[in-house]
C-alpha cells in the first residue's frame, strides 16, 4: 500500500514537472515574393528557398540552446503573389502572436509591412533590401538590419581598391534605377576614400535576348567596342543590380583590365567560398540540408533569426519589447563567422559586418581593410556613419 501510494506520488510529481517544462513558444515569420529573379548564369540561378533556407538553419541552431531554456522557435513562411499586399500578411501574422518577421521584401514592400504592425510591437528584420534610404530618412524603430546597404558594400569594394592603389575607375552604369542608386553609392565611397572616377558610361538596356546562336558573338564584339577609348584607367567598376550587362565584361574590355562590382571582384556579406573563422562548420551544415551552397541572403536571414534567439536567451523572455531593447543596447552581439562579434548601429539600427570580396571562386579579401582606422570600430568606415545619418529613431 505505501509503495502503492509512493508511486502515485512519484507519478503525480512527474506530470506537474512535465506541465511546468512546456516550452514558450517564439514564433517567426518569414515574408518574401513568390516569384524568383533568374541570373543570367545559369550555373548561379537562385534556388526555390533562397534565404529561407538560412532562417531555418538558424531555428535548429536556436532550438539546441533553447530546450536548456524552455524556449522553442518555430517558423513560418509566407510567398506573396505580385498582387498581394504585404501589409495585409504582416498584419495576419501578428494576428496569430507572431511579434517577429524576417523580410525578403523590396524597400516599399517592406515600409508597409512595417508600419502596418509597428503599434503591435512587432520587430522587424530586413534580410535583403539594401536601400540606404531605409536607415536613413525612411529608417523605422520596429525595422532591423541584417542586409549591408549600398553604401557599406560599395565602400567595402572601394577599400580594398584604394589599398591596392587601383585609384583611377572608369565607372559604367546600368539605366535601371537600382543601377544608379549602386553608381551613386560607388561614387561617394571613390570621394571618401580617394578614388578618382576618369569616366562613367551608361548601357542602356534595349531589352534584347543575348542566349541566342547568335549571343556570343554579338557579346565579344559588343563589349570591347562599348569601353574602346575610354581614358587611362586601373580597373573598370560596374553598377548593375539589373543584371543587364556586368557578367559580360570580364575579359571582353578593350583595355586588359580588370572588373569590379556588379561582376569580376564583387562585394557581399557571405560568399559560398568563405572559409575563415569557422565558416566551413557552417558551410557544410548548409550544404548537407539543403544539397546547395549557402548565399548572402541564406546568411543575412540566418543573421536575423539568429539575433532573435540570442536576445530571447539572454533577456530569457520572449516578450518582443524586451528583446528589442536587448539588441538596441550595448550588451547585444552575435557571432556570424566573420571574425568578429556583430553589433547594432544604434542610430538606425544596421547591423555592423565586414563586407567579403569574393571573385566567384575565391574570397579575394575582407574589408574594412587594414589603415581604415575609426574612433568606435573599423566596421563603422563602411556604409554611413553617425555624424553623417539622416535617421532620426522615435
Amino acid at each position: 500500500m505505501i509503495r502503492l501510494l509512493v508511486g502515485i506520488i512519484g507519478l503525480g510529481m512527474l506530470a506537474t514537472a512535465a506541465h511546468a517544462a512546456d516550452p514558450v513558444e517564439i514564433g517567426i515569420g518569414y515574408l518574401r515574393r513568390a516569384a524568383i529573379k533568374p541570373t543570367l548564369s545559369l550555373v548561379e540561378q537562385p534556388a526555390e528557398n533562397d534565404g529561407v533556407a538560412g532562417a531555418r538553419l538558424a531555428i535548429e541552431d536556436n532550438n539546441t540552446t533553447g530546450k536548456f531554456l524552455n524556449q522553442h522557435f518555430t517558423l513560418e513562411e509566407v510567398r506573396l503573389k505580385d498582387d498581394d499586399d504585404a501589409a495585409k500578411a504582416a498584419g495576419a501574422l501578428a494576428d496569430r502572436n507572431i511579434g517577429f518577421i524576417i523580410t525578403d521584401l523590396p524597400a516599399d514592400a517592406l515600409l508597409k509591412a512595417a508600419d502596418a504592425v509597428r503599434d503591435r510591437g512587432t520587430v522587424v528584420f530586413n534580410a535583403s533590401a539594401i536601400d540606404d534610404r531605409l536607415r536613413e530618412q525612411d529608417c523605422r524603430t520596429n525595422v532591423i538590419h541584417t542586409a549591408p546597404t549600398r553604401s557599406m558594400l560599395a565602400d567595402g569594394l572601394a577599400q580594398y581598391l584604394v589599398w591596392k592603389q587601383w585609384k583611377r575607375w572608369l565607372l559604367v552604369t546600368g539605366s535601371h534605377d537600382d543601377d544608379r542608386l549602386f553608381a551613386e553609392a560607388l561614387r561617394r565611397s571613390a570621394a571618401r576614400f580617394g578614388a578618382k572616377i576618369v569616366q562613367e558610361r551608361v548601357f542602356e538596356d534595349t531589352g534584347g535576348a543575348r542566349r541566342t546562336d547568335s549571343g556570343v558573338t554579338l557579346i565579344q564584339r559588343q563589349m570591347p567596342v562599348f569601353t574602346q577609348g575610354a581614358p587611362a584607367y586601373d580597373i573598370l567598376v560596374a553598377a548593375d543590380e539589373s543584371e543587364v550587362f556586368a557578367p559580360y565584361l570580364p575579359y571582353r574590355t578593350w583595355d586588359p583590365r580588370p572588373v569590379a562590382g556588379s561582376a569580376g571582384l564583387v562585394p557581399k556579406s557571405w560568399d559560398a567560398a568563405h572559409d575563415q573563422w569557422g565558416a566551413v562548420q557552417m558551410q557544410n551544415r548548409f550544404l548537407k540540408l539543403n544539397s546547395r551552397r549557402m548565399t548572402a541572403l541564406d546568411m543575412q536571414a540566418w543573421t536575423a533569426a539568429r539575433m532573435i534567439g540570442e536576445a530571447a536567451s539572454r533577456v530569457n523572455s520572449p516578450d518582443r519589447k524586451t528583446v528589442l531593447d536587448f539588441l538596441k543596447g550595448p550588451d547585444f552581439s552575435i557571432a556570424a563567422f566573420k571574425g568578429q562579434r556583430l553589433t547594432l548601429r544604434d542610430w538606425n539600427l544596421q547591423l555592423r559586418q565586414p563586407i567579403l570580396l569574393a571573385d566567384g571562386r575565391m574570397v579575394v579579401s575582407v574589408s574594412p581593410q587594414e589603415g581604415f582606422l575609426h574612433q568606435v570600430s573599423e566596421l563603422d568606415t563602411l556604409g554611413v556613419d553617425r555624424p553623417e545619418t539622416k535617421c532620426k529613431l522615435q
